[in-house]
């Protein structure tokens, strides 16, 4: 008979940072703020103690320094994904870190944040929640605004730059970037809150976190000097638009080239593309990418989009112990959401479904922990699943450009836009 795994006990109220920790979690960041030197900015923070919201963009790992400095000496509650506490689950819910499954609706969540600011913490969340894949911001919750009202606290953001130009997710290395920047800036008082509705909160919110981080780099004229600094730039940049095709990409160096047609572009020390023969169809990377979501769109209006049905293998993480490989399968991304089915290893069918309206945005990553390859990151409240394509003919950027685009889709309409920003 099969045994099943336990399962991550999300019930377990948060506690705030034990206090022989947080000198810690600050001389842990320390080598990193000295290193990049981020100058923060305060905008009406006069007076402003906690408990407060704070809500951040989410480039890189320095974020969470960056935010530890700007909160100093203040305790802090965290939101944090289930795999960040593989293997150190005690450590994290010490330091303040409370697990939440991405893109799931968890009820037992509201309460763990009113427990929060109930304790006098400063209370952070990432409500983008997953690395920017090119630095510039990723959708946001529409529920942001009732959350807001509901803990009654005041509610400040921290908008970082500098961090995807010096780690981007598609290729982690540290280029070394500094001075980075930051603004931390109070947004709305408690009694601002309640006079204004969760739609002007949630407007309010999506103009402070407009940002680009490229454009950044290229008004302060700083050089990224690592010769490798394109690598991995091909998983974002997915499809070539000298010639079309998609999932042909590829990169060295600091060369991007479509192995379809030859075209190739090189990426400057101001991190702009330049055609190497011809036109450069986009020299700004984040142009490139609206471009492939307005195919992706275009595909979804026309009621085509698919990924065709793709072999994977699905790992499951239903706690912070360790992933379990469940088995092989087959993935399906189509007008109807996601599809994940196949048989474990001891013969047994699973299955997950993911419609439409379940999912305004996913997880994805690439070369998951720098030998697994990209992978889909699909939850349910009890568990994760990290799915795998086998083969070249997909790409994770394109399906979580779909995610987004169906669910527009589906809440306004076929070519109607959405609010800007918001799921």
């Amino acid at each position: 008979m099969k045994t099943e795994p336990a399962r991550f006990d999300m019930s377990i109220p948060p506690t705030p940072t034990k206090w022989y920790l947080r000198p810690l979690t600050y001389l842990v960041s320390l080598p990193s703020l000295l290193h990049h030197r981020p100058v923060i900015r305060r905008y009406g923070m006069e007076g402003i103690r906690p408990p407060y919201l704070l809500l951040c963009n989410h480039n890189a790992f320095l974020d969470f320094k960056v935010a530890t400095k700007a909160i100093f000496p203040h305790r802090a509650n965290y939101i944090v994904a289930i795999d960040g506490f593989i293997g150190r689950e005690k450590l994290l819910r010490d330091v303040g870190c409370i697990c939440k499954r991405k893109f799931t609706d968890d009820i037992g969540m509201i309460r763990h944040l009113r427990i929060s600011v109930q304790q006098g913490n400063v209370l952070i969340i990432y409500p983008e929640a997953r690395y920017s894949l090119c630095g510039t911001t990723a959708v946001l919750p529409v529920s942001l605004g009732k959350l807001c009202r509901l803990l009654k606290v005041p509610v400040v953001s921290l908008i970082c730059h500098g961090h995807h130009v010096n780690s981007p997710f598609w290729n982690l290395h540290d280029r070394g970037v500094a001075p980075t920047e930051a603004e931390m800036r109070l947004l709305f008082t408690p009694e601002e809150l309640q006079e204004k509705t969760a739609d002007e909160i949630n407007r309010r919110i999506v103009e402070v976190f407009q940002y680009d981080d490229f454009a950044w780099q290229k008004e302060r004229g700083i050089r990224v000097t690592y010769k490798k600094r394109a690598e991995g730039l091909h998983r974002v940049l997915y499809q070539c638009p000298a010639c079309g095709k998609e999932f042909r990409m590829r990169s060295e160096g600091a060369l991007l080239q479509c192995t379809s047609c030859g075209k190739s572009w090189k990426m400057t020390e101001l991190s702009e593309l330049e055609a190497c023969d011809g036109n450069t169809e986009f020299a700004h990377i984040p142009d490139w990418y609206e471009w492939q979501r307005k195919n992706v769109r275009r595909e979804v209006e026309e009621g085509t989009y698919s990924s065709g049905e793709l072999p994977v293998h699905v790992d499951s993480l239903p706690n912070a112990k360790r992933y379990i490989r469940l088995g092989n399968g087959t993935l399906i991304h189509d007008m109807n959401g996601f599809h994940v089915s196949g048989i474990d290893f001891d013969g047994d069918p699973f299955q997950m479904e993911k419609p439409v309206p379940s999912l305004y945005s996913c997880h994805i990553e690439y070369n998951y922990l720098g030998k697994h390859g990209d992978c889909i990151d699909l939850n349910t409240l009890t568990d994760t699943w990290y799915i795998y394509p086998e083969g070249n003919d997909f790409s994770v950027t394109k399906m979580a450009l779909a995610t987004e685009e169906l669910y527009y889709a589906y809440r306004c309409g076929i070519g109607k836009p959405c609010a800007p920003g918001l799921a």
